[in-house]
């Protein structure tokens, strides 16, 4: 009974996000109710207020961790933003071509988000995105491309995506072996909606980016904190690596170095020029109810965790398909209604290593699926709910435009994955 309410709660409340246009709610408000809700539920219907209040709190520190980092990463770039350090970067666009533009932009982000992560290349890209384009609608599609493409680049490299970097530390994957295997079944995963989109901006143009009007000391500072941010959220995944700390910390890091340095590049400005600069006025400038949206969807998830249902899912589909690949799909498919991250756990925790050794093929398809499944829905991936937050971008309009984009590349990718491993055992 109590797994019916559960699960009703969820849906309710994932429908009021669908439809927060008609309702006019906005999708914080019904992500935050739907989290609490299936929290208040979980615990009313259990007997161990203790343990529920336990697992509430670790869970909020992996959620914390996440939030901090997105606020962190949101809060550099917004700081590049407001010292016009974009302007260096879109200077050098010299094409007026939308169509390749959009292949540019989709290349870089799908390469960044490797080397990056996929959550910190789609709130760049859809921030210097912003300061080229200024059709509203451009800019959504453009956003779109960028979702699929940062979710298609994090998934073949092992700092690219949460999911892949939990394969990686558990043992169940390689670097080298990953990038092997994965790079041309993403590469699709990304390239084939690419080619959809700019076919339909085929022949269209954008105004050329005009000439900072800045002036040489302004220059100066807008280079010093473009290459400070971007050389702090590259140094970000080397410092998870070298000291193992979680990525929030390297982003917590990375924001107080930059404080640090724009207290010293605007020292001795009047106040007024400092406020215009300063990391308090870009923390205000932060889409804080992305962030609250975020909170509340990821609390919902964790209490579908904690009672069991994701695992019980999980077997369950186990059971029924018996097949390593259509698990894979189910899975990758299922990872675009809830967090990909605690499926991936109940996958490590069903299936051991001597059942699936290291760089067994279906640890590989699972990093494949689940971490570009995602992109099916808006809400699906980290990703998306950044693009979201900054372009605004509707629930059903990326469902209706986007998201059958996502799902052509996303079985493109496997058709090609399965290719890959027919020829590797002829």
């Amino acid at each position: 009974m109590m797994a019916i309410l559960l699960i009703s709660v969820f849906v309710l409340g994932y429908l009021a996000i669908a439809f927060e246009h008609p309702l006019q709610l906005n999708k914080a408000a019904s992500a935050l109710i739907t989290g609490v809700l299936c929290w208040t539920v979980y615990i009313l219907h259990n007997h161990e207020k203790d343990v529920v209040s336990d697992e509430l709190l670790h869970h909020l520190g992996e959620i914390a961790s996440i939030l901090f980092f997105l606020l962190g990463a949101m809060t550099i770039v917004e700081l590049i933003d407001s010292h016009n350090g974009f302007d260096i970067i879109t200077e050098k666009i010299k094409t007026t071509s939308k169509r390749r533009l959009l292949l540019m932009v989709t290349a870089l982000t799908f390469f960044l988000s490797a080397l990056l992560d996929n959550l910190t290349t789609a709130i760049v890209m859809t921030s210097l995105c912003a300061k080229i384009l200024h059709q509203k609608e451009d800019r959504l599609w453009f956003a779109g491309m960028i979702v699929i493409a940062a979710n298609a680049g994090g998934a073949w490299s092992p700092l690219g995506d949460v999911t892949t970097t939990m394969l990686w530390i558990g043992g169940q994957i390689t670097a080298l072996n990953i990038m092997k295997e994965l790079i041309l079944p993403s590469i699709v995963v990304c390239l084939l909606p690419a080619l959809i989109v700019s076919y339909r901006f085929r022949g269209q143009r954008f105004a050329a980016v005009p000439k900072s009007t800045c002036t040489a000391r302004e220059k100066k500072e807008g280079k010093i904190i473009l290459f400070s941010g971007v050389g702090f959220l590259v140094f970000v995944p080397a410092f998870k690596t070298l000291t193992h700390l979680p990525p929030f910390m390297g982003i917590l890091l990375a924001l107080g170095f930059m404080w640090l340095i724009t207290t010293i590049v605007h020292k001795g400005k009047d106040i007024q020029t400092l406020e215009r600069y300063t990391v308090a006025r870009a923390l205000q400038k932060v889409d804080t109810p992305s962030i609250l949206f975020f909170l509340g969807i990821l609390l919902a998830v964790a209490a579908l965790q904690s009672f069991g249902l994701l695992k019980e899912l999980a077997a369950l589909l186990s059971v029924t398909l018996k097949n390593d690949y259509t698990i894979g799909t189910s899975l990758g498919l299922l990872s675009a209604i809830v967090d990909n991250v605690p499926l991936v756990a109940a996958a490590q925790g069903m299936y051991s290593l001597s059942d699936y050794p290291t760089d067994h093929h279906f640890w590989e398809f699972l990093a494949l699926t689940t971490g570009t499944g995602g992109s099916a829905i808006i809400i699906g991936s980290a990703a998306g709910v950044a693009v979201m937050g900054i372009e605004r971008i509707r629930f059903m309009w990326y469902l209706k435009k986007i998201s059958v984009l996502a799902l052509v590349g996303f079985v493109g990718g496997i058709a090609i994955f399965l290719l890959q491993l027919q020829f590797s055992q002829s």
